[in-house]
């Protein structure tokens, strides 16, 4: 089974698990760093990892899939299309290790928390990181960060879990460094200039896209993410569709409920997403019409996104998940 909650598609605001420091308690779990690990367990880790980046360099994903764990080679749907997703980003890439962790994980707990490194009276340091699982079954397992080093560049994590003397594949992540060709630090940048102009709807848009490019798994957090998450949530806008809560948007003669707005990659550019609540979708001249409305109210009510996106796709979405969408450039957007 896979051990994290997993997203396959393009969409680029991942529902990131919230990872709130907590002092160490009698139920967390134990772990080492790398140079806390002896040299045969560090080397076995590694290694392992190493050959399993390497398969997926490869695009094999029948020999990851005959190296993984039952209950994740049962249903591996997820873990191939993240390879096949990345296989051009990865053609020819060299691994870079970037860290290693040893969770020992053999007292089953409902919530697993895996403490690593040094922490300081304030939480996580430099040279700290925390791990959170929920219903993690019992066992150990190791954590491998890895670089791929290639023009394009990307950041692979992948989970074992030990199996006999062998480390078996429990779960894979692949993520791009860049976002339209900019890496976390420009994306931040530009926040901080939208901070500073007052359009705190596309900072909080760009500070999360920046979050997102330097965190590795939803399940880890470190000094650097948990700082980002503060300074993100202090941004956050009291009118923005989050947490179940839904937006009225009044537009043309009807007013519309939005479930939720992000930005996504369309093709070569970034993208506003805005998806709203219809009870039928069958009628696609109706529900176009209902989309432009969408996108134009929506661009009314945050005139500043003109600033920081190509266009804005709106998406009627059915009782039963369907959904409809309609892309507008900013330009078009009258």
């Amino acid at each position: 089974m896979n051990l994290a909650p997993r997203s396959v598609s393009t969409a680029l605001w991942i529902a990131l698990s919230v990872l709130a420091f907590a002092p160490l308690s009698a139920h967390a779990q134990s772990c080492q760093t790398s140079s806390d690990l002896e040299d045969a367990p560090r080397a076995a880790i590694t290694s392992a990892g190493q050959r399993y980046f390497d398969m997926a360099a490869k695009g094999d994903v029948a020999s990851l899939r005959q190296n993984a764990i039952p209950s994740l080679a049962s249903d591996f749907s997820g873990i191939e299309s993240t390879v096949k997703g990345h296989q051009q980003d990865l053609a020819g890439a060299q691994a870079a290790v970037k860290g290693v962790f040893l969770l020992d994980g053999t007292t089953p707990a409902p919530r697993a928390e895996f403490y690593c490194g040094v922490f300081g009276k304030n939480g996580q340091t430099s040279n700290s990181a925390a791990f959170f699982f929920e219903n993690l079954p019992a066992g150990k397992y190791g954590v491998v960060l890895l670089d791929a080093v290639s023009p394009k560049g990307s950041m692979v994590s992948l989970i074992l879990q030990q199996v006999g003397s062998d480390w078996k594949l429990a779960d894979l992540y692949i993520k791009s460094t860049q976002v339209v060709g900019h890496d976390s630090e420009w994306f931040l940048a530009r926040a901080r200039e939208y901070k500073t102009k007052g359009q705190m709807h596309n900072a909080w848009f760009f500070y999360g896209i920046g979050r997102n490019l330097i965190s590795r798994l939803p399940v880890m957090s470190t000094l650097a993410t948990d700082k980002l998450y503060d300074e993100w949530q202090s941004l956050r806008p009291s009118d923005l569709p989050a947490g179940g809560k839904t937006l009225d948007l009044a537009a043309a003669t009807a007013t519309f409920r939005v479930t939720d707005l992000f930005p996504d990659v369309i093709g070569n550019d970034l993208d506003l997403i805005v998806k709203y609540q219809v009870p039928d979708i069958s009628n696609n001249t109706q529900t176009y019409s209902n989309n432009v409305a969408v996108i134009k109210a929506l661009v009314t009510k945050y005139p500043e996104v003109r600033d920081a996106f190509a266009g804005v796709v709106a998406r009627a979405v059915d009782p039963s998940g369907r959904d409809y969408g309609t892309l507008l450039a900013m330009k078009d957007i009258k």
